[in-house]
């Protein structure tokens, strides 16, 4: 990612009892992966997280991030029967809103020697694409060419002001200036649901939401019509009313 941001450090316990945060790993590259036991492709893929964390381990640090699961014996079962190498810890509601939500599983964090996100990975993936991004951050050989990205709103939520498309949300037959026009009120209203975010944010963080899926359909509907604009709210040219703080904001 380009000009990434620091990574929201937390200071846990592990499920051995050992202490647990980003900044001591500093130097290190870090795949922070949130998981839970129940998941299938959670489980599947432990063994080639396993197998990258013997790899790499004098430069690399995977940590595992439990969600959604309240009984922590179970998953220290579940840790010694697949022999996880590499430090296990459950996830406070404050971590998960921190890193966006976590609304999919497994969804996985990269960050770099400096301790900044540049990569976010939802679902599981093939390991050679783990390998070939700690590879890259460790000035190793590869055999693939690194391309960066502008961050919409795919890794922390409060850049959901950039996006210029929104998961469920046709913006195809606007114009230029309606599209301005409509992307401006996604980011400057705020959706009903209970979420406290924008409906920009909403529709990035929880893609089956039908109240932030209608709100857009409505604004996207006003500004269509014939000789019509959607109405942009009030203030400055280019601003929009500030959101409640998204889930990686500190303010």
């Amino acid at each position: 990612m380009k000009n990434p941001d620091p990574a929201p450090d937390f200071k846990l316990t592990s499920i051995d009892g050992k202490p647990l945060s980003l900044a001591a790993l500093r130097g290190k590259v870090i795949l922070l992966n949130f998981w839970a036991t129940w998941c299938g492709p959670c489980r599947a893929e432990v063994p080639d997280l396993v197998e990258l964390q013997n790899k790499y381990k004098d430069k690399l640090q995977v940590l595992g991030l439990v969600t959604d699961d309240d009984d922590e014996d179970a998953v220290r079962k579940f840790v010694d029967t697949f022999g996880i190498n590499y430090p296990v810890a459950m996830a406070t509601a404050d971590i998960r809103l921190e890193y966006g939500g976590i609304p999919a599983l497994p969804t996985s964090f990269v960050i770099d020697l400096e301790g900044r996100v540049v990569q976010k990975h939802e679902g599981l993936r093939d390991p050679v694409l783990y390998e070939t991004e700690v590879r890259a951050l460790l000035g190793l050989p590869i055999d693939a060419q690194v391309e960066t990205f502008e961050d919409t709103g795919e890794i922390f939520l409060k850049h959901a002001d950039r996006a210029s498309t929104l998961p469920g949300v046709d913006l195809g037959k606007l114009t230029p200036e309606q599209r301005n026009v409509v992307l401006h009120k996604f980011n400057a209203e705020n959706c009903t649901c209970g979420c406290k975010f924008t409906l920009a944010q909403c529709r990035i963080w929880d893609r089956g939401c039908a109240v932030s899926l209608a709100a857009t359909k409505k604004i996207i509907s006003e500004a269509s019509r014939p000789g019509g604009q959607a109405a942009a709210p009030a203030g400055k040219p280019g601003s929009a009313k500030k959101p409640a703080p998204a889930p990686d904001s500190k303010d």
